[in-house]
C-alpha cells in the first residue's frame, strides 16, 4: 500500500480516478448512441433485432459487475483489475470500430459491404467484450477512489463521490453530442459513407486515454490486496449457518442474537460479522430497483411521449432523441448546487439528513416526477387526432375535379367545392360501410369498397364516375416527431418525386403514393417526368414548414398549360404542446437522481466491510438490471390504453415502495466496519492472550509434576 499525496485536502490520486471515470463514460455513452442507428443503417437489422441486441447489450453490461467484484475481492485486488478490463474494454471498442469500416468487405467498391457477416461477428465481439470491461470496472473505480481517503475523511470522500458521478455526467453529455455529429460525416476509401468508424474510433481513443490516464497515478495510489475467495467463504458460511439453525430447530437449543451467529461452530467471528454488515446493507437494496424502473423510462416512455410534442423552443429546434441531454445538463448544474448549497443549508438547520433519508426523498421526487409526466400526457391526449378503433372504419373525401360534388354516407351527406376536401376523417360502425354514393350535378355514382376495419381511409374524387379509395396506412401519430408526407398525381402519366434523400418511385396517374417520413423544416422536391409536363414547366417545388409529428398529402395538380401546381392539404395536424413542457419532470427526475444515486454509491461503500466493497458496489449496480426487468414485465403486462395511466402506475408503486424503504431505514443502524473489525480483531487478540497466559502457567506445573 502506497501513501497517496494530497491537495485540497483530497489525495492527488483522486484526481486521475475521476478524469479515468470521465474518459470511460465518454467512451461508453458515445458508443452507446451509434448502436441502434449502426444496427439499422450499416448491418440492416430490423427494429425488434435491432432493439432486442441492444437491450440484450445494455443488460449485460449491468449484470457483468458482480465478476469484476468477485475478481478485484477475490483474486487481482482493484487497481489489477481495472487495468486488466480496461484493456479488454479498450481492444473491443477498437475492434467494434474495425467492424464499422465499410471498406473492409467492399471490394468491389460499389459503397455495400460483401460479406455482413464478418462486420456482424466483429461487432459481437467487440460488444462481448466492452460489455465485459466496462461492466467488470464498474464497481471497482468507485470503491477504488474510496480507498483513498483516510479515517476522517468522510467529508471529502463523500465529496468525491458527488465528483465522481460528475464525471460520469458530464463524459455522457459531451459523447452524446459529440459522437453524432462525427457520424453524419462523409468518410471512406473507394466510397463514401456515414463515418461509423470515426465516431466509434473517438470513443474507443478516449478508453485508451483513460487506461493511460489511470496507469498513470499508479504510484499515488493506496492499494490494498485481496483477501482470498470472499464470495465462496460468503456463501458457505451462510450455507452453513442456514443449515446449523434448521438442525438445532427445537426449543431446547438456546436462541442466538443473529440468525448468522449460528455459524461460529466452523468459521471466525471476523468473517460472520462482515456479512453481517453485508446482508443488512443487501436487505435495503430489495426495494430500490423501482427507483431504477422509472429513471430509465426517460430514455423510452418519455422519449416516445416527446414525440408527440412541439419541440420548437423560442429559436432552438430540439428532437425528441435529444431531451435525454436536459438530465445530463441538470446533473452538472445540480451536483454542485446540492453539495455546496443544499446540503449545508440543511445541516445549519439542525437536521440530520442522513444518507437513507436523501434515498428517501430521491425516491418521493422521482415518483412526483411521473405525476407531472402524467399531467403533461393528459395535456397531449386532448390534441391527439382520434384515430379508428379495431371495429371502426375512419373515411375523408378529397375533391380533385373540376366541379362540386357530394358524398352520402349512411346517415350523413358532405358537399366539397373543387380540389378541396372533409374537416376532418368521419367514423363509421365497420359493418355498416358498405357503398357510398358519389353525386354531382344529376350523375349519381356507388362507390363500393371492402373498408378494412380498424383504418383511415381516403376517398379520392376526380368526377362521379372517376373515383378511388386508398388505405392511408397511418394508424397512429408519426414516430419520432417526424413529419408524413404522401403525394397524388392528377396527371395521366406516372413519375417518380425525389424529396431530399428519398424517393417516391413510380406514383401512378390519379392514384397516391405511400407516406415517407421527414424531420422537421422546409423540403425541397423535383418532379421527374420525360412525357406530359412541358419543358418549360417548373419542376422544382418546396414544402410548407414541417413541424412536429404531422401528416400532409400533397396534390400534384395540373394547371391550363399544362404545368404541375402543387395543393397542400393536412391529413394529421402537427404536435400543439410544447416540448419544454417535459423540463419538470426531468427537474424533478434530476434531483431525485442526486440524492438517490450519488448518496447510495457512497453508502454502499461506507458500509461495507473491507474485503466486501467491490461486492457491494456491483449489487448496487445490478438494481439497476432488476429495475429495467421490472419496466418489461410491468409494461407487458398492463397493456394500458392510455399511456398517462401507466405512469400513475409507476408513479404509485414506486410512493409505496418509498414508504417501505422509509420504514426498513428507519431500524437501520449506521456502522463503521473499520471500527467493528477492529473490535473484533482486539477481541480474538485477547482471547489468544489470554490462552498463552494459561498455556504458561499449566506448562512449568505439568513438567515438574513429571
Amino acid at each position: 500500500m502506497s501513501k497517496s499525496r494530497g491537495c485540497f485536502g483530497y489525495p492527488l490520486s483522486i484526481f486521475f480516478i475521476v478524469v479515468n471515470e470521465f474518459c470511460e463514460r465518454f467512451s461508453y455513452y458515445g458508443m452507446r448512441a451509434l448502436l441502434i442507428l449502426y444496427f439499422r443503417r450499416f448491418i440492416g437489422w430490423d427494429d425488434n433485432l435491432s432493439t432486442a441486441i441492444y437491450h440484450t447489450f445494455v443488460a449485460l453490461c449491468y449484470l457483468t459487475p458482480i465478476l469484476g467484484a468477485l475478481i478485484a475481492d477475490s483474486w487481482l485486488g482493484k487497481f489489477k483489475t481495472i487495468v486488466s478490463l480496461s484493456i479488454v474494454y479498450t481492444i473491443g471498442q477498437v475492434v467494434t470500430a474495425v467492424s464499422s469500416i465499410n471498406d473492409l468487405t467492399d471490394f468491389n467498391h460499389d459503397g455495400i459491404p460483401d460479406n455482413l457477416s464478418v462486420h456482424v461477428a466483429l461487432s459481437m465481439t467487440g460488444l462481448a467484450l466492452i460489455a465485459l470491461g466496462t461492466g467488470g470496472i464498474k464497481p471497482c473505480v468507485s470503491a477504488f477512489g474510496g480507498d483513498q481517503f483516510e479515517e476522517g475523511q468522510e467529508k471529502q470522500r463523500n465529496r468525491f463521490f458527488s465528483i465522481f458521478y460528475l464525471a460520469i455526467n458530464a463524459g455522457s453529455l459531451l459523447s452524446t453530442i459529440i459522437t453524432p455529429i462525427l457520424r453524419v460525416q462523409q468518410c471512406g476509401i473507394h466510397s463514401k459513407q456515414a463515418c461509423y468508424p470515426l465516431a466509434f474510433g473517438v470513443p474507443a481513443a478516449l478508453m485508451a486515454v483513460s487506461l493511460i490516464v489511470f496507469v498513470l497515478g499508479s504510484g499515488m495510489y493506496k492499494k490494498f490486496q485481496p483477501q482470498g475467495n470472499v464470495m465462496a467463504k460468503v456463501v458457505k458460511c451462510i450455507g452453513f449457518a442456514l443449515k446449523n439453525r434448521f438442525r438445532h430447530r427445537s426449543k431446547e437449543f438456546p436462541k442466538r442474537e443473529h440468525w448468522l451467529d449460528w455459524a461460529r461452530e466452523k468459521y471466525d467471528v471476523r468473517l460472520i460479522s462482515q456479512i453481517k454488515m453485508v446482508t443488512r446493507v443487501m436487505f435495503l437494496y430489495i426495494p430500490l430497483p423501482m427507483f431504477w424502473a422509472l429513471f430509465d423510462q426517460q430514455g423510452s416512455r418519455w422519449t416516445l411521449q416527446a414525440t408527440a410534442m412541439n419541440g420548437k423552443i423560442g429559436a432552438i429546434e430540439i428532437q425528441p432523441d435529444q431531451m435525454q441531454t436536459v438530465n445530463a445538463i441538470l446533473i452538472v448544474i445540480m451536483v454542485p448546487i446540492m453539495d455546496a448549497v443544499v446540503y449545508p443549508l440543511i445541516a445549519k438547520c439542525g437536521l440530520n439528513f442522513t444518507s437513507l433519508k436523501k434515498m428517501t426523498v430521491g425516491m418521493f421526487l422521482a415518483s412526483m416526477a411521473f405525476v407531472v409526466a402524467a399531467i403533461v400526457q393528459v395535456d397531449i391526449d386532448r390534441t391527439l387526432p382520434v384515430f379508428p378503433k379495431s371495429n371502426e372504419v375512419q373515411v375523408k373525401v378529397l375533391n380533385l375535379g373540376d366541379s362540386n360534388v357530394t358524398a352520402s354516407f349512411p346517415g350523413m351527406e358532405v358537399t366539397l367545392p373543387q380540389m378541396s376536401q372533409t374537416n376532418d376523417f368521419m367514423t363509421f360502425a365497420g359493418d355498416k360501410l358498405t357503398s357510398i354514393n358519389i353525386s354531382s350535378g344529376s350523375s349519381v355514382y356507388a362507390v363500393t369498397y371492402n373498408f378494412e376495419q380498424g383504418h383511415r381511409h381516403t376517398l379520392l374524387v376526380w368526377a362521379p364516375n372517376n373515383s378511388q379509395v386508398v388505405k392511408d396506412g397511418l394508424n397512429q401519430k408519426p414516430e419520432k416527431g417526424e413529419n408524413g408526407i404522401r403525394f397524388i398525381n392528377s396527371f395521366d402519366e406516372s413519375f417518380n418525386i425525389t424529396m431530399g434523400d428519398k424517393v417516391y418511385v413510380n406514383v401512378t396517374g390519379h392514384n397516391a403514393s405511400e407516406y415517407q417520413f421527414f424531420p422537421s423544416g422546409v423540403k425541397h422536391f423535383t418532379i421527374s417526368s420525360t412525357q406530359q409536363i412541358p419543358q418549360q414547366c417548373e419542376r422544382n417545388f418546396q414544402s410548407s414548414n414541417l413541424e412536429f409529428g404531422s401528416a400532409f398529402t400533397y396534390v400534384i395538380g395540373r394547371t391550363d398549360a399544362g404545368c404541375p401546381e402543387l395543393h397542400i392539404f393536412e391529413d394529421i395536424s402537427p404536435n400543439t404542446v410544447n416540448i419544454a413542457l417535459q423540463i419538470p419532470q426531468y427537474f424533478l427526475l434530476t434531483c431525485g437522481e442526486v440524492v438517490f444515486s450519488v448518496t447510495g454509491l457512497e453508502f454502499s461503500y461506507s458500509q461495507a466491510p473491507s474485503n466486501m466493497k467491490s461486492v457491494l458496489q456491483a449489487g448496487w449496480l445490478l438494481t439497476v438490471a432488476v429495475g429495467n426487468i421490472i419496466v418489461l414485465i410491468v409494461a407487458g403486462a398492463g397493456q394500458f390504453s392510455e399511456q398517462w395511466a401507466e405512469y400513475v402506475l409507476f408513479a404509485a408503486l414506486l410512493l409505496v415502495v418509498c414508504v417501505i424503504f422509509a420504514v426498513m431505514a428507519r431500524f437501520y443502524t449506521y456502522v463503521n466496519p473499520a471500527e467493528i473489525e477492529a473490535q473484533v480483531d482486539n477481541e480474538d487478540e485477547k482471547k489468544n492472550v489470554e490462552k498463552m497466559n494459561i498455556y504458561s502457567t499449566i506448562h512449568p506445573v505439568s513438567q515438574t509434576q513429571m
